[in-house]
């Protein structure tokens, strides 16, 4: 079989593997998910078992320490929203009385509207009664229908520990078995590509603890110079789910609107909370995320901004989390192809 046929069927033999796994992403969700889970924890039990401990259990003191850093966040915010939440329940009647006399005057005087009786919450919720129970019906219908795919995703969340228990005990085996599999001749080749594919993913996870950091410190500072209660709690929490892109943006946002809602006069208080998580996204997408990730996956800031929104466009919610260490592990496929390609035609240096 001459070179050319041996790429071609690599190629179709690609093509079909990425075809078969479009075919099963609703249920390869939790295998992903925990393999990267066992990839971020056999660092650390790799490193517990130089203190003579079993792999097993070094992967027990793992899931320990990872239950306890989610709990201690769970303490951390459960008691900031019961709080919150049971407050704002209180105040609700005064806040829907305050709306209608106090706020939407204000809002008509500013647009130029005039006072009217078809001008209010009253008046809103009569005109729009009919649609608001349509609404509700066909969101009611659509819940309904996707009760199989809320199942499945309530499956998935229990499914993901257990496999990556088994995945993180067994990490090693697996990756010796996968490294057996390598033709001798491309052995080499493949182990280099894996180490330096690491080293990308390793900077990556690092760049972005430190942008988790970062941005809890400037939600953190930002929301106390507000003058905002409970903004360090705030703060802090946001930064730290911000590993999603946007979901910090938009549970601060959240906390800090039904905190606003029980002030006296929450207008210009609102306005700094929006102006707050807004010169930090402002940060995070054009200096934190390119700088902090970028530099140290060694992307250039076009290509993590791309890179992100071609993830999301294609796959979605999970295309946009997996944008960027997609992107470290392609940039080391293609500088390894760019060098590879001039050091077989070095006429092209000249």
């Amino acid at each position: 079989m001459s070179t050319a046929d041996r790429r071609t069927n690599w190629l179709i033999a690609v093509a079909l593997l990425g075809w078969l796994l479009y075919l099963l992403a609703p249920v390869l969700t939790p295998f992903v998910a925990s393999a990267l889970l066992a990839y971020m924890g056999d660092p650390l039990a790799d490193r517990l078992q130089k203190y003579r401990l079993p792999r097993w259990l070094a992967v027990v003191a793992v899931f320990l320490l990872t239950f306890l850093v989610l709990g201690l966040l769970v303490l951390l915010v459960g008691p900031l929203i019961r709080t919150q939440v049971s407050a704002l329940m209180s105040a609700l009647p005064d806040l829907v009385l305050r709306v209608e006399q106090v706020w939407l005057p204000a809002l008509m005087d500013l647009i130029g509207v005039e006072p009217g009786e078809d001008v209010g919450i009253g008046a809103f919720l009569a005109r729009y009664s009919d649609m608001a129970g349509s609404w509700g019906s066909k969101v009611l219908l659509s819940v309904t229908r996707s009760g199989g795919a809320l199942a499945a995703a309530v499956l998935s969340l229990f499914l993901v520990p257990i496999i990556t228990f088994y995945l993180l005990r067994d990490w090693d085996k697996i990756m010796a078995h996968i490294g057996a599999l390598i033709p001798a001749q491309q052995r080499a080749t493949v182990l280099q590509l894996a180490r330096e594919t690491d080293e990308v993913l390793g900077a990556f996870l690092r760049g972005q603890l430190l942008v988790m950091l970062a941005l809890s410190c400037i939600y953190s500072l930002g929301l106390s110079f507000v003058g905002l209660k409970f903004a360090i709690a705030i703060g802090v929490v946001s930064g730290l789910v911000s590993f999603v892109p946007y979901l910090g943006f938009v549970f601060g946002i959240v906390l800090a609107a039904l905190t606003v809602a029980l002030e006296p006069n929450p207008f210009w208080l609102m306005m700094g909370v929006i102006a707050t998580f807004s010169i930090a996204q402002l940060l995070e997408g054009s200096l934190l995320t390119p700088k902090l990730v970028g530099d140290r996956i060694g992307l250039h800031p076009v290509i993590v901004i791309f890179a992100v929104a071609a993830g999301g466009q294609l796959f979605g919610f999970f295309g946009v989390l997996l944008a960027l260490p997609a992107a470290a592990v392609l940039s080391v496929i293609v500088r390894f192809a760019h060098n590879r390609y001039l050091r077989d035609h070095p006429e092209i240096l000249v």
